[in-house]
Parts: C-alpha cells; structure tokens; sequence
C-alpha cells in the first residue's frame, strides 16, 4: 500500500530525517591540524629547497665544491638530486614515484575515516606525512628529481643525504605507528 505523498505530515515517522550533512568549512576545520602541519612542512621544505638552489650550484657535495660546512666532520649543506626513494631506492623511477605518490595521496583521502583522522594525533602524524609527499612530489614534477640537502657524517659512515619532506615522511610514519599501537582495540 502506498501512501500518498500529501497524506504525509512533517512529523511523521515514515522514514527517519536526514542529517544535513556539515558545510565544507566545518568538513576542512574538522582536519585543521593536518591541514595546518601539511601545510607548514609544504612551505618550509619548498623554501628550503629554493634557498638550497639559489645558493649552491648542482650538484654539489663536497666542501670542495662549495658545500656548506654546519658542524664540520658531522653536518653539511650541500645540493644533490636523487631520482629514487629513499636511500635512493628505485633510482631512476622519478616518474613511477611520483604516481605513487598521488596515489598514496587519494588512498589517504578516501581513506581518512578509516585511518582515525579524527584524532589530533593522527591528524599530526598525517599532516606531516601529507607534507613531506607532496613536497617531494613538487620537486618531480618540476625538476625530475628530488632536491636533498641534509647531509650527516657519523665518522666514516655517510648518512643518506635527505630534505625536510623526507623528514616529514619519516616522523609521520613513526608518528602513526605510535599513536596506533597506543589507541584502544575495538572489542568485537
């Protein structure tokens, strides 16, 4: 039997109101310390590598070069391009990196309620980890490789050189896991 739309009065109980669904200021407010931390490591990483370009000539490794001595035997500047992953895996896929990266990006995205974004800490972690792939990513589409800058000498060992994005990266990652291993299992 069915029942005549204009029989239906506002406060009947035929099927339950929708709940209007939050403006997109209050969805963006809601994820504003991963917007904000994103953010802030984007801009500070991009900064860093126009300052790193603008100053030393490419490539550049060695004190001899023109290299920046910070602490000497331990930290340097210096302006190198790597077309792989870290500890330059997958050298030479700048290309390939760069559509993962994307990917990675709209997996976070359509991934978000599941991820826990919610919490602040998630948010933390993520907005770093946001930063620092979208950093790189930049650096891909517009160079064809990534710009490192941070370069750490432990005596004889070399450290692989990295930028702000990769640290972002990687404190995000270490981040996540963190807060994951802290929050409450779920009981079934």
């Amino acid at each position: 039997m069915e029942i005549p739309l204009t029989a239906i009065k506002p406060d009947d109980p035929v099927s339950p109101p929708l709940a209007p669904r939050p403006a997109f200021s209050e969805r963006v407010t809601a994820y504003g310390v991963l917007w904000g931390v994103g953010l802030a490591v984007y801009a500070f990483d991009q900064v860093s590598k126009i300052w790193i370009s603008a100053t030393l000539n490419f490539p550049t490794y060695w004190p001899e070069e023109g290299a920046i001595t910070v602490v000497n035997g331990f930290f340097y500047l210096v302006h190198v391009g790597n077309t792989g992953a870290a500890w330059s895996l997958f050298t030479g896929k700048s290309g390939f990196l760069a559509l993962l990266a994307a990917i990675t990006l709209l997996g976070i995205y359509y991934g978000r309620h599941h991820l826990g974004l919610r919490a602040k800490q998630a948010q933390l972690a993520f907005g770093l980890l946001c930063g620092g792939i979208v950093g790189n990513f930049t650096d891909r589409l517009m160079h064809g490789h990534v710009i490192d800058f941070l370069d750490f000498h432990f005596g004889s060992y070399i450290y692989p050189t990295f930028n702000i994005a990769d640290a972002g990266i990687c404190v995000g990652v270490l981040l996540y896991l963190w807060h994951s291993c802290r929050a409450p299992v779920p009981s079934a």
